[in-house]
């Protein structure tokens, strides 16, 4: 089988935003009165997670039990904040080399998209102002799914959505690449 699809991540890959989101994380643990982030935990607990299963699994480790209605808030209250550091900064700190990685990928005319936790506002606002969006024609963000990485959720709702885009595609997860 060939490739025909490449799939990327959000965060860590087109943008390197790891400090804003444990800075963000920070604050919404003291802004819970639960203690900080200690050596460490923010890349154990949240590197590679939505939100909302890094927020839950902070909190739980400090006692706090909270429902799914909370934790939604939560998340809600850390993707605005992170749209308002996003808003700030004049230049967005993304990878080098991403705009010649999606040429090299289109230019093999395999087709693109997008999996991750992170909330779609944040990604839509990041690809815009990046003015990478037109290469993405799907996006499956945290707001989309109710399961975080690891689980195929996410890259699953991808390649049928890449297939419904494009109906002669017949994409199947095997000829995919995640980034």
């Amino acid at each position: 089988m060939s490739l025909k699809a490449v799939l990327f991540d959000f965060n860590g890959v087109i943008i390197n935003d790891e400090a804003i989101h444990k800075r963000l994380v920070e604050e919404i643990l003291i802004g819970e009165n639960v203690t900080g982030l200690k050596p460490g935990e923010f890349e154990k607990a949240c590197l590679g997670r939505g939100d909302r299963v890094c927020l839950g699994d902070l909190l739980n480790s400090r006692g706090r039990v909270i429902g799914e209605d909370y934790i939604k808030q939560l998340v809600f209250k850390k993707a605005q904040l992170y749209i308002q550091e996003i808003e700030k900064l004049e230049k967005l700190p993304l990878f080098t080399g991403l705009d010649d990685l999606i040429f090299q990928i289109r230019s093999k005319d395999l087709k693109l998209g997008l999996v991750s936790g992170a909330v779609r506002k944040g990604i839509e606002l990041v690809l815009e102002r990046s003015k990478l969006k037109e290469y993405f024609p799907v996006i499956i963000a945290g707001d989309d799914i109710t399961t975080s990485k690891p689980e195929p959720d996410g890259y699953r709702f991808a390649v049928q959505s890449l297939n419904q885009l494009y109906p002669d595609l017949n994409l199947l997860p095997k000829q995919c690449l995640a980034i």
